[in-house]
């Protein structure tokens, strides 16, 4: 079945979801990006050609290479989030961002898929781009449905929760029944306690991603005042930042704090390499985790590399294709839906 399959993976970043569905079994011939540090990590650890392309400039008879001789057609596509995320509803000028999620809907029309999978964060439900997104899959006669997907139930170690859209010309396309009930939860534990010790600003001699952020003396001393699933208001008074002081402040409580190792982590984002940044702090080593904590806990395999070894890439970077990746278990998940789906109506 697969041999008449073809998928393109827009936004595709570092490769999540591209992973998931060839883990599947699901291939995919391109990811489309315009970042060009996702070259590496996608071509390197995926089947599928990498294209350095803005998805504001592509148009739908450009894929016609990768889906030439295919019987089903899959588009895949998770546009950039930031402008639907609660954070940065606080700015205007993220809206123009909204754009992307339009011209996604575009390329649907002009090469008219079989299937489609979309996903990104919850709050896009509320938006009107979402439903004039979902008019127009009206209008083009496709059957849809959309999920809030809690991450958890399908085995990532992460609270990390996604609005997942399918739709399909062949008929009612369902999301895979959840595989794990909350008492097989995934945890810290389970996916990073196996990792060898190291200290802030260090990194392991068998593993580059392996390695973590430096500290300040202040952090360090603040880390170490820190318990898991604690937060700074446990602090001694002479370590809270000037801004949490202030009335304004004692609404955050969730940065500079540590994991706890029994329970599954928080969003891992494209800041999760900073202690301060949120609760990423390593359950017990006096350190934020570090990029291959971070990328276990996005359920990226453990030999996935992200780096040319011949290229050096600063931690930011990483952090941030990390951070922005689809979890590769979320990706198997739906690219099994979207298999069951073809097995039905083939």
């Amino acid at each position: 079945m697969a041999r008449n399959i073809s998928t393109v993976d827009l936004f595709c970043g570092a490769g999540g979801l591209t992973h998931g569905f060839e883990q599947a079994g699901l291939p995919v011939k391109a990811g489309y990006d315009i970042d060009p540090a996702c070259q590496f990590p996608y071509e390197h650890n995926n089947q599928a050609k990498f294209v350095l392309q803005d998805v504001e400039n592509l148009r739908g008879f450009d894929l016609g290479e990768h889906f030439y001789n295919s019987r089903i057609k899959v588009l895949a596509g998770c546009a950039p989030c930031q402008p639907f995320s609660s954070y940065s509803r606080r700015y205007k000028d993220q809206h123009s961002k909204w754009k992307l999620l339009q011209d996604f809907a575009r390329i649907v029309e002009e090469c008219q898929p079989d299937i489609i999978s979309m996903e990104n964060v919850l709050q896009l439900k509320h938006y009107s781009i979402f439903k004039e997104f979902i008019a127009q899959l009206q209008k083009l006669n496709y059957s849809f449905e959309y999920y809030e997907v809690n991450c958890l139930d399908y085995g990532i170690p992460q609270s990390r929760k996604r609005l997942v859209l399918l739709a399909s010309k062949f008929g009612s396309i369902n999301l895979i029944p959840r595989t794990h009930c909350p008492e097989l939860y995934k945890t810290v534990r389970q996916t990073i306690k196996h990792l060898e010790p190291i200290s802030a600003g260090q990194a392991s001699k068998r593993d580059w991603l392996h390695r973590c952020s430096k500290l300040s003396e202040l952090n360090l001393r603040r880390i170490r005042a820190s318990q898991p699933g604690g937060t700074w208001r446990d602090w001694p008074k002479e370590l809270i930042a000037e801004c949490h002081l202030k009335k304004s402040g004692k609404t955050y409580p969730g940065v500079y704090g540590r994991m706890e190792w029994d329970k599954p982590s928080p969003t891992i984002t494209t800041q999760c390499f900073g202690f301060g940044n949120g609760r990423f702090g390593h359950p017990e080593q006096d350190r934020a985790i570090s990029l291959r904590e971070a990328a276990l806990l996005q359920s990226f395999p453990p030999e996935y590399k992200f780096v040319d070894p011949n290229k050096p890439v600063a931690i930011h970077i990483v952090g941030r294709l990390i951070g922005n990746a689809v979890p590769v278990k979320l990706g198997e998940v739906i690219a099994q839906s979207i298999l069951n789906h073809i097995e039905q109506f083939s």
